[in-house]
């Protein structure tokens, strides 16, 4: 790990000592995509003192800064409406660069672990369902960009990456962010414009991976110092603390973004109480604060059911408990429940193959949210609060869109007594005609629990419900007891 280090700071010390043509970060380069009506970052290298211009196609204006003693520059040009008309960039010290290709629309990030770095073409031995058809229909979908963030380790922050942007096509496609493209295909058939997608993510990364050194050592337990971290962590280099965020994330910083996609979590199952929504709360508010773009989007996924080494086991419940938590405590995010979207064959596979609908979820999330479409619906519905009659249950949801999936034969609910020992039980839907609070809930009963004072819903390991509201959404795994 030490000489790789040694090469990523030798590489980062030779922009300043760039002394020619202009130089740029490779995120910045031909066929990317910016955001669209607004002030986009343009960054690079230059030789000291020197001044570099800048022009674009789509504007007479030349916008224009000195370096930096380090060769440092940093502009801002007024990005275009998104359109699929190519656009093009001039960079200029004396030497002119210019870049091709380029098209205005909307950048999203796509952050998370394995289950986001998922590519189409899956991973061995795990499959993404319907392959072949996304392959054949990626040619209708040019106007999708992607480029990823190669998965490097650093202890100190680094500036640059070695990336390049990729248009979508059937020769690509394989190589996107299975849950990132379904994301970005569903915005552009919605909107009719091109979709950038920034994959700076890393497998089995824990959400402490990605936190600074200063967050990790004021509001953490984990070592900052890299002796310390790799004896915490010899052989899962994954699970390290700061090191990927250093490495993969830091160079994107400077991109101007609409927002942030994440999918993470298995690898915090376990933690106790509150800490992990605490420390994703504390993940996002760094990386606004870095991005410097406001109270951007963030929205998340839950992870899915996993038997996670015992099928009945609830620590893999209590993570998505935790994040269901977190959307509550983090402004202006928003959370997409997974608990329909694996087989139930997939109990032991760590990567479902169902990622189409998660990404569809997540754009109808951003739809509704960010673009104005508001009669997409994109809520789960949630537990809203219950009421025990005898040996009856009656519970009612929120966010239900008017309308429940299913009046019988409903799965996954459980009730507890005093003995704190949960028993399946029946539920349907209870309604009685004249309107009301109480003309409408599910009733849950179990004979075994005459005296019932908890439920749960799916809330083990590996347990797949069938409750869904309007919209076809699930419900979150929830329980009404904090034992």
């Amino acid at each position: 790990m030490n000489k790789r280090l040694v090469l990523l700071a030798a590489a980062t010390a030779c922009f300043s000592a760039i002394s020619a043509k202009v130089r740029l970060p490779h995120i910045i380069g031909n066929d990317m995509v910016i955001q669209q009506n607004t002030e986009v970052r343009l960054w690079g290298w230059a030789a000291a003192g020197r001044t570099v211009s800048v022009t674009t196609s789509w504007s007479s204006e030349t916008v224009q800064t000195t370096t930096a003693s380090d060769g440092r520059w940093l502009v801002k040009v007024h990005s275009p409406q998104a359109s699929y008309t190519p656009l093009s960039i001039t960079f200029d010290d004396g030497e002119p660069l210019t870049l091709t290709g380029i098209l205005s629309g909307e950048v999203w990030v796509c952050a998370g672990q394995s289950n986001m770095e998922m590519p189409v073409k899956g991973f061995g031995n795990c499959p993404v369902e319907d392959h072949n058809a996304v392959v054949l229909d990626a040619r209708l979908h040019q106007g999708i960009r992607s480029v990823k963030i190669p998965s490097i380790m650093s202890m100190t922050p680094q500036v640059d990456a070695d990336c390049s942007w990729r248009v979508c096509s059937p020769a690509t496609v394989g190589e996107f962010s299975a849950t990132g493209y379904f994301f970005a295909r569903q915005i552009e058939n919605a909107l009719q414009i091109p979709v950038g997608l920034i994959e700076a993510n890393k497998g089995g990364s824990r959400v402490e991976s990605w936190l600074t050194k200063e967050n990790l050592e004021r509001y953490t337990t984990d070592p900052t110092d890299s002796l310390a971290i790799v004896a915490r962590w010899p052989q899962y280099d994954y699970h390290r603390s700061l090191l990927w965020g250093n490495g993969t994330f830091n160079p994107i910083l400077n991109y101007t973004v609409k927002g942030i996609l994440f999918y993470q979590g298995c690898s915090n199952v376990g933690d106790p109480g509150n800490q992990y929504s605490e420390h994703l709360k504390l993940l996002v508010e760094q990386w606004r604060s870095q991005f410097a773009l406001g109270q951007i989007p963030f929205y998340f996924v839950q992870i899915a059911p996993f038997e996670s080494g015992d099928v009945n086991g609830d620590w893999n419940a209590r993570l998505q408990e935790q994040q269901f938590r977190a959307q509550q405590i983090i402004p202006n995010s928003s959370l997409v429940c997974t608990n329909d979207l694996v087989y139930p064959y997939e109990k032991s596979q760590i990567h479902p193959a169902q990622k189409r609908q998660v990404g569809e979820r997540l754009a109808w999330t951003a739809l509704h949210r960010d673009y104005g479409m508001e009669q997409v619906w994109y809520k789960s519905p949630s537990y809203k609060d219950m009421t025990i009659r005898g040996d009856s249950v009656f519970i009612h949801l929120q966010d239900e869109y008017g309308a429940m999936n299913r009046f019988e034969a409903i799965n996954g609910f459980e009730l507890a007594g005093q003995d704190r020992v949960f028993h399946p039980a029946r539920a349907q839907h209870y309604w009685k005609p004249g309107g009301g609070y109480w003309n409408e809930a599910i009733l849950i009963t179990s004979p075994d629990v005459p005296q019932p004072v908890a439920v749960r819903y799916c809330f083990r390991n590996f347990q797949l419900g069938n409750v869904k509201n309007g919209a076809g959404l699930p419900l979150f795994p929830f329980r009404t007891d904090n034992w």
